[in-house]
């Protein structure tokens, strides 16, 4: 597998910073300018939860491994919150208010552990720019708990020391790649290895999830279509497939898609009267 590019970039402050500022310069076309295109990653262990939008609850009973979307959101402010399943929005674990949906924007929100087993909302941008010919794009994100890592490709290190909640990609020769992710500078592996079909035209997205501690790392790979240098479409999200089995929500997610306009408000929460 070729890299044509690598490119690691920062997933907190300044691609938070990227989406609510100018993100619209990412989308295909003019016509989404007013929406958003959102995906929602669930990558924290052992923790379904149901999804609070201004009050109601939007998404019951969402798992780890799943992914939803993705949805076009409108512009607007929502509060989001996360509870156990059954329980109140009051009794929310994490929340953020007032979140303000941006227009022309291609995003996935990762529910995730940081680095420090602590749970976290991080919105990553996606680079739906297209790819050249025979390529595709493979974007690898780390947002387990766990120490800096190296993702390998046939064996050869194609990704070095990235850190949570850090990205990492690259425009590959599509094709069939088998892929494990190694502790840092040595070979220990720490997930897969696992076979990932890079299609022409298409990004593939690796996200490693999980806690090394807690021994339940894992990955969950998302994919989006359209990237082709000739028209093909709009690019959109075509759901999630975690490691243990295909999760993907097409619906119900009216709301819960709007968790990418954290910007760094996500917070374990207190409780609060919802707004309706």
């Amino acid at each position: 597998m070729q890299l044509s590019y690598f490119r690691r970039v920062a997933a907190g402050g300044a691609v938070a910073a990227l989406a609510f500022a100018g993100v619209g310069a990412l989308t295909a076309t003019p016509a989404y300018a007013a929406t958003s295109k959102v995906s929602v990653v669930h990558g924290i262990p052992d923790t379904p939860v149901d999804v609070y939008v201004n009050g109601e609850k939007t998404l019951d009973n969402f798992k780890p491994g799943d992914v939803a979307g993705p949805l076009n959101l409108e512009e607007g402010e929502y509060d989001i919150a996360l509870t156990k399943p059954g329980e109140p929005v009051g009794s929310a674990i994490l929340k953020v208010d007032n979140a303000a949906v941006p227009g022309g924007a291609n995003i996935s929100i990762a529910a995730h552990l940081d680095a420090a087993g602590q749970p976290k909302i991080t919105p990553f941008v996606n680079d739906v720019s297209k790819v050249d010919a025979g390529k595709a794009r493979l974007i690898v994100r780390h947002t387990a708990a766990a120490p800096a890592v190296d993702v390998r490709a046939g064996g050869t290190p194609v990704f070095e020391e990235l850190t949570n909640p850090n990205e990492a990609k690259g425009d590959v020769d599509a094709g069939s790649v088998k892929a494990d992710v190694v502790l840092a500078g040595t070979d220990t592996v720490a997930i897969g290895p696992a076979d990932l079909d890079l299609r022409e035209g298409t990004a593939t997205i690796v996200y490693a999830i999980g806690s090394a501690e807690g021994k339940t790392l894992d990955v969950v790979a998302q994919t989006i279509t359209g990237l082709h240098s000739a028209p093909g479409g709009v690019p959109s999200g075509d759901g999630g497939q975690a490691g243990t089995g295909v999760g993907t929500w097409w619906y119900v997610l009216a709301g819960a898609g709007v968790l990418l306009l954290l910007g760094g408000g996500a917070r374990v929460a207190t409780a609060r009267t919802p707004r309706r």
